[in-house]
């Protein structure tokens, strides 16, 4: 605490900030949050926490922190998690520790998850930046969805009302980034971390028309 003191004292620790990126599936918030993580040193993801087992592909710490479902029930009730949520028998969270010490070094912090868990983040938060990620239309969000090609009709209308369904609470978040070309809505979430996306704040009366004409009024 002295040390980091100390820092602040000399003007050389600058806290970063939180920022939640969420969107419906198929929209390309994973893929633009990988390259702002490229593009961007001082941007680092939250390692959440699961009690699904491992995949042989996964890594400790990196992938997720692996921990019992009583561990994670522990952490949970004594208020380390940021945000929650049961997906299929297994819990997924994100630690307010990791996230803290992130801060406190100085990054930027991004949190991928869904609008649920970005609802936990800004009541436990009120600092935090939300932003929503939309496809241009719902017609490019089923051919995205399709193009996948990994999943049965059945299951791929079942993601497209799911995804459909998320986007109508675009409102709800602080930026929203039309994700038409990719280099477009990579350059507009970059602009939002480094503090200059007041083009795509919700508040704007262009957001709002685009966001409704895709989604419908929010």
């Amino acid at each position: 605490m002295i040390k980091r003191w100390l820092r602040w004292w000399r003007g050389e620790l600058m806290d970063g900030s939180l920022f939640v990126v969420s969107a419906p599936s198929g929209a390309g918030k994973t893929s633009l949050v990988k390259q702002l993580l490229k593009d961007d040193p001082r941007v680092r993801m939250s390692v959440s926490y699961t009690t699904r087992p491992r995949r042989d592909n996964e890594i400790e710490g990196t992938d997720y922190f692996f921990v019992a479902k009583q561990e994670f029930e522990r952490l949970r009730d004594q208020g380390e998690m940021l945000e929650h949520a049961e997906v299929f028998t297994n819990y997924y969270g994100t630690g307010k520790a990791q996230v803290r010490a992130l801060r406190d070094a100085g990054h930027h912090v991004v949190l991928e998850i869904d609008w649920q868990g970005a609802r936990q983040v800004r009541e436990a938060s009120a600092s935090c930046q939300t932003i929503f990620v939309l496809p241009p239309s719902r017609e490019e969000l089923e051919r995205r969805l399709r193009n996948r090609q990994t999943d049965s009709e059945e299951v791929i209308a079942h993601r497209l009302g799911e995804s459909v369904a998320d986007m109508t609470h675009w409102h709800e978040f602080d930026f929203v980034i039309i994700n038409d070309d990719f280099d477009e809505a990579a350059a507009a979430l970059a602009a939002v971390v480094d503090g200059r996306g007041d083009n795509y704040r919700v508040a704007r009366s262009e957001i709002r028309d685009a966001a409704q004409k895709i989604v419908g009024a929010g």
